[in-house]
This record gives structure tokens, C-alpha cells and sequence, in this order.
């Protein structure tokens, strides 16, 4: 199973997706692992940056199809609207749910008040993970379609009052009800 957690910045994806990953018994890619080699190394949005985060996922994907495929997979992300480079990124996500299935996808949302609270916490800077409340405004009133409106299996799931724990439980009961097998991604 691939369970793709699909958010703006500061809903809750990595913090719901330990949690969530915990439950399941497996494994977690959040973005931040694999682009955080890049912003180290390169600066954001070049050419070398672009090229520094798909060998980190070309690597990273490469491992998850070798584990055993009782093993589920929680991948973090935030794509939205329909830049060539988000629907790239989508379409190797749909690829590794094709070849893991089922793909199941969870839109993570929170609202504005809540939003600016999580993405201003001082623990985001070990992420290296953006902190400011303006970002939170700009996508919470200008956010693009999440990627992943079409996914056979879809959930939105609202977290304003949940506890990461509580917001995996929910993910987790979903995954659940979902039949295993071969599906479109």
C-alpha cells in the first residue's frame, strides 16, 4: 500500500504521517528528507536543484519498490495546480502506487487560524521547513487543486482540533475499508 499525504505547508503531514506510519507498522518518505539535500546543496528552484531532488527520489523510490510488499509506504508531498513539474512529481507517485498497490491519497487541510499556529512553531527550522504565517494566508486564499482529485481511492481529511494521532487513527480506518489489489492510480 502507498498512502500519498498531499498538503500546504504547516497541515500536518509529517507529524501525522510518523504517527500514521507508526500504526501501519511502516515505512515514512516525507518530502523534506528528499529535498533537504538539495536546498543544502544547490539553490532552490535552479537546475541543479531540480536535478539533486530526482537521483535523491530515483534512489528513494528505487528502495521502496525493493521492500516487501506487505510493507506500507507513506509518502509526504505538496503538489498542487499543474506546473510540468508537480504533474512529473504526481506521475511518479501514481507509478510507485501502480506498482505498490492500492494507491491511496489523503488531502491534509486545516483552517487559517490553525495553519498560521503550526506553520510559525520554531521546530520547523530542523526541517528546514518554511515558518512563515504570510505563506499560510497566501495558500490558504490562493491554494490550487490539490493533485490527486482522481485517485480511486481519496480522502480529505480536515485536522483543525485533531491530534496527529488522532488524524492517522482516521487515515488508518480508511486504509483499512480499502480493497487490496490492483487499481488505476
Amino acid at each position: 500500500m502507498i498512502i500519498v499525504l498531499n498538503g500546504y505547508p504547516g497541515v500536518g503531514k509529517l507529524t501525522i504521517g510518523r504517527a500514521l506510519a507508526d500504526i501501519l507498522g511502516g515505512k515514512l518518505l516525507d518530502i523534506h528528507s528528499v529535498y533537504n539535500i538539495a536546498f543544502a546543496l544547490t539553490e532552490f528552484k535552479t537546475p541543479a536543484f531540480r536535478e539533486a531532488v530526482e537521483r535523491v527520489e530515483e534512489i528513494a523510490h528505487d528502495l521502496v519498490l525493493k521492500l516487501p510488499e506487505e510493507t506500507p509506504v507513506v509518502f509526504t508531498t505538496v503538489i498542487a495546480g499543474d506546473s510540468d513539474w508537480g504533474e512529473a512529481e504526481w506521475r511518479k507517485l501514481q507509478q510507485i502506487g501502480t506498482a505498490r498497490p492500492p494507491f491511496c491519497v489523503v488531502h491534509l487541510s486545516c483552517d487559517l487560524e490553525e495553519n498560521i499556529r503550526r506553520i510559525g512553531d520554531p521546530g520547523r527550522d530542523g526541517m528546514r521547513k518554511p515558518r512563515d504565517p504570510d505563506m499560510a494566508r497566501r495558500n490558504q486564499a490562493q491554494a490550487k487543486p490539490l493533485a490527486g482529485l482522481d485517485a480511486g481511492n481519496l480522502l480529505k481529511l480536515e485536522t483543525t482540533g485533531m491530534s496527529a494521532q488522532e488524524s492517522a487513527q482516521r487515515i488508518s480506518d480508511w486504509t483499512a475499508r480499502i480493497e487490496p489489489g490492483p487499481e488505476t492510480a
